[in-house]
């Protein structure tokens, strides 16, 4: 007798530009249809963080169901709401498997889940916001609600192996319920990218100019001020240095003036959200990212699959992906100087440059192809699902 397919109740807090929205796209839509029913829950972003679906990143014929009250900030009623919903959603698909994303969906999700009664719950933790996004008191709050929310949960999915030793030493859960599964992209459009000088051309940039990018939420978290400062710094020796930003968000404003008033008018462009990453990457001499707090930055490994070099600031999952004079440099977050000095080296050193390049491809493909988190995933459903199910 066929076993009936497998029903994943995949719930995200939003569908913002990120890695979490690509992560759940491929999830939703390339698990193998045949043994797998995927219905795809999130809320709705708001206007200045962007959408993928909108941008295209995301599989228009995804099965999607909006929750609008769904939303990223702590509302008690609003909140209510949207458990209420997400049972009844529960309720009438009768999931095998609610498998949530981002910190909203993990906290409603999950108790929407054992409520419902599905039989497998798990969580990935994308980023974890302990450390740096909130105050003392704030942050105890929230590891005493992920440690109660653990106890509703099958498995935890940690994105990197630093994630979860951060989660063992903060007491979330043992090391034995917590499994490391990579991010995992499509890197197909990044390895076919255009060559440096047809990606300028179609960009409407010089040829010969050296050339940073950054790609990023434009948000505290991810610091660009910094990046501004040190770009400031480059242009002391290299006065042809130019720059792109990639990213929009609630600091956009206070960073364009920012810019002006370090004489960087004529040298760093602010683009907003592109579609055309691929394009963007393979334009780059080199990507910077400046975070203040990272889990394994999207923006690092489509670059990297692009062949081009990181210089980053040292945190989070970072330093898993970019090793330090193998396949890019690093920083201790908040330098400008020392980041200054990192770009420099990477713009004056052609050889190094193209060495790290190459170096940087070969250390996120195929270990960071969507193809391998689907099989991760696959067998995490599975291990967990074993035996006889209605």
């Amino acid at each position: 007798m066929r076993r009936e397919r497998t029903r994943v109740l995949r719930i995200v807090t939003r569908l913002n530009i990120g890695g979490p929205a690509i992560h759940v796209s491929l999830l939703s839509g390339r698990l193998d249809p045949m043994r797998y029913e995927t219905l795809l829950v999130a809320g709705r972003e708001s206007p200045s963080e962007g959408s993928m679906l909108e941008l295209g990143r995301l599989d228009p014929a995804l099965r999607l169901v909006r929750v609008e009250q769904l939303g990223r900030a702590v509302a008690p009623l609003s909140d209510l709401r949207a458990t209420a919903r997400l049972i009844r959603i529960a309720v009438d698909f009768r999931p095998h498997v609610v498998h949530t994303h981002l910190a909203k969906a993990g906290f409603i999700g999950r108790i929407a889940g054992r409520l419902a009664r599905a039989p497998a719950i798990f969580h990935t933790y994308h980023g974890t916001v302990f450390r740096g996004y909130f105050g003392r008191r704030e942050s105890a709050l929230y590891l005493r609600v992920e440690r109660a929310l653990a106890g509703l949960t099958t498995r935890l999915v940690a994105i990197t192996p630093g994630q979860r030793q951060e989660l063992v030493e903060l007491r979330i859960a043992p090391a034995d319920k917590i499994v490391v599964i990579p991010l995992g992209l499509d890197l197909a459009p990044f390895l076919r990218a255009p060559d440096k000088s047809e990606a300028r051309a179609a960009l409407g940039l010089p040829i010969d100019r050296p050339l940073l990018g950054l790609v990023a939420r434009l948000v505290p978290i991810k610091d660009v001020g910094t990046f501004l400062r040190a770009l400031a710094l480059v242009r002391e020796h290299r006065p042809d240095v130019q720059a792109l930003i990639v990213g929009d968000g609630s600091e956009r404003s206070a960073l364009e003036t920012l810019a002006l008033e370090l004489g960087l008018a004529e040298t760093c462009r602010f683009l907003g959200w592109r579609a055309d990453t691929p394009r963007i990457y393979a334009a780059l001499d080199a990507l910077v990212l400046s975070s203040l707090s990272e889990g394994s930055p999207v923006a690092a490994i489509e670059a990297m699959a692009s062949a081009r070099p990181v210089v980053a600031t040292a945190v989070g999952g970072v330093p898993e992906l970019v090793r330090d004079r193998d396949n890019g440099l690093l920083v201790p977050p908040g330098d400008a100087r020392a980041l200054a000095d990192a770009l420099g080296e990477v713009l004056d050193d052609d050889a190094a440059r193209i060495r790290y390049g190459l170096a940087a491809r070969a250390a996120v493909y195929p270990q960071h192809d969507a193809s391998r988190l689907i099989e991760d995933i696959d067998d995490l459903y599975t291990g967990s699902l074993a035996g006889p199910r209605s």
